[in-house]
């Protein structure tokens, strides 16, 4: 609603002050978007204070006016000055008060209703978590509940050891959990961030001195608390999720409507001539967050009762037809009806068998963090050569290892890349396609 909003707003100001040429206006839109993009200017959390939300949108109307007035220079506008600053004064003014009345009526909405909250759970007991206990106790408007925090020091307000603030947060469906690593060894920092991969919780930390991570941590400020956080990652801006989907859908309808609609009903005979059954096999796999959704995919086996198991090299199950289709990764192009339906994307981690999950989930360190975006029909791992059957331990290690590689630095431009390869891997032929 508030990218929406901008939009609207410099779209009716344009047109109002600059032109009415609708072209010029689709321009000055595309020219905002895309230094949003580039810049991350919409990187604005229910913790951001107010200086650092005015002050971001300080910096995209500089950047952005700089674009118009190059803009109107190249097409030699014949628009004087005065009426191109009035532009921009009624852009600042507008934007301005549209974002700091959104901020206050978020922080009133979840002060009144005490909806919108996230659970949270501090681990240890310290001056630091004292100042943030107070700080989400004290601010209901920024819409974090606390729950109670947890250490071996005595006492008498905590809720229990850090031993037993595992089985809490699992119990209680605690969203975020805050670890002050003044109190906590190394071996304790490593259990709670095993710990949050494997369950799916978000992990930040309260810093102290001593330096114990050598990656890089991103730091945010609580009121005057700074927070860690272990990662992030580029999906979760709303902005950068909705132009993946955008591709995604329109990639998928491509597909489908080009290739699928007269692939199925071709295809979908020669299948059902060579073996009894459906045209298509669904699976039920782990998805984003760990929910299950159907995977579909052309039947390239026989039916059998081992669907839960992985086709391996020279697997009887599979058809004839099957072996050509896997070896194409035809069979894979069903799966762009679960990018329409918007349970995959069209590049992410491949989406595994529950049995995995449950064979890796606790043994393989991070393997857990592939679910924190959608699976998708191609991935980083495979164009790496990671794919098909899991043979050794170093397959999953590295299949996991380039998953997250790409979750944690996704763009747009590593999508295509991933894409281009996929389709010279086909035509070129891989080893482990079977």
């Amino acid at each position: 609603m508030l990218y929406i909003l901008d939009l609207l707003i410099i779209s009716i100001v344009s047109y109002l002050f600059l032109t009415i040429n609708f072209i010029y206006i689709a321009f000055f839109v595309a020219f905002w978007f895309l230094l949003s993009i580039s810049f991350s200017f919409y990187r604005v959390y229910r913790f951001t204070k107010l200086i650092k939300i005015v002050s971001l949108l300080f910096k995209q109307i500089v950047l952005f006016s700089l674009a118009i007035l190059s803009f109107l220079f190249l097409i030699k506008s014949p628009l004087g000055s005065g009426t191109i600053l009035n532009f921009f004064l009624v852009v600042f003014f507008l934007l301005n008060f549209w974002r700091v009345s959104l901020f206050f009526l978020f922080r009133r909405y979840r002060a009144i209703t005490g909806s919108n909250y996230k659970l949270v759970a501090i681990i240890g007991s310290g001056k630091s978590t004292k100042v943030l206990k107070d700080f989400f106790n004290n601010e209901p408007g920024y819409g974090y509940r606390f729950e109670g925090f947890f250490t071996d020091l005595k006492d008498k307000n905590r809720k229990g050891s850090i031993n037993e603030s595992f089985d809490y947060i699992l119990n209680n469906n605690i969203d975020e959990v805050y670890c002050d690593l003044k109190e906590l060894s190394n071996s304790e920092v490593k259990k709670f961030v095993d710990f949050c991969d494997i369950n799916l919780k978000t992990l930040k930390f309260i810093p102290d001195n001593k330096g114990l991570f050598a990656k890089n941590l991103y730091i945010n400020y609580y009121d005057i608390t700074p927070v860690l956080s272990l990662r992030e990652i580029p999906l979760e801006d709303p902005i950068k999720s909705g132009l993946k989907r955008l591709f995604d859908v329109t990639f998928a309808l491509i597909i489908i409507c080009f290739v699928l609609s007269w692939l199925i009903p071709i295809l979908g005979l020669i299948i059902v001539l060579e073996s009894k059954g459906p045209i298509f096999f669904q699976q039920n796999r782990p998805g984003i967050k760990e929910k299950g959704f159907l995977c579909y995919k052309f039947r390239s086996m026989s039916l059998n009762s081992r669907s839960e198991e992985s086709a391996t090299r020279n697997d009887a199950r599979v058809t004839r037809v099957g072996k050509f289709i896997r070896r194409t990764s035809i069979d894979e192009l069903p799966q762009f009806f679960n990018v329409l339906f918007g349970s995959m994307s069209v590049v992410g981690p491949r989406p595994h068998l529950w049995r995995q999950n449950e064979m890796y989930g606790t043994k393989i360190s991070k393997y857990m963090v592939r679910h924190y975006v959608k699976p998708g029909i191609t991935g980083l791992a495979q164009v790496r050569g990671y794919r098909g059957e899991i043979e050794t331990r170093d397959d999953i290690v590295n299949r996991t290892k380039y998953d997250i590689f790409y979750i944690e630095n996704w763009s747009i431009l590593l999508d295509f890349n991933i894409i281009v390869r996929t389709i010279m891997n086909i035509f070129k032929g891989e080893d482990k396609a079977y």
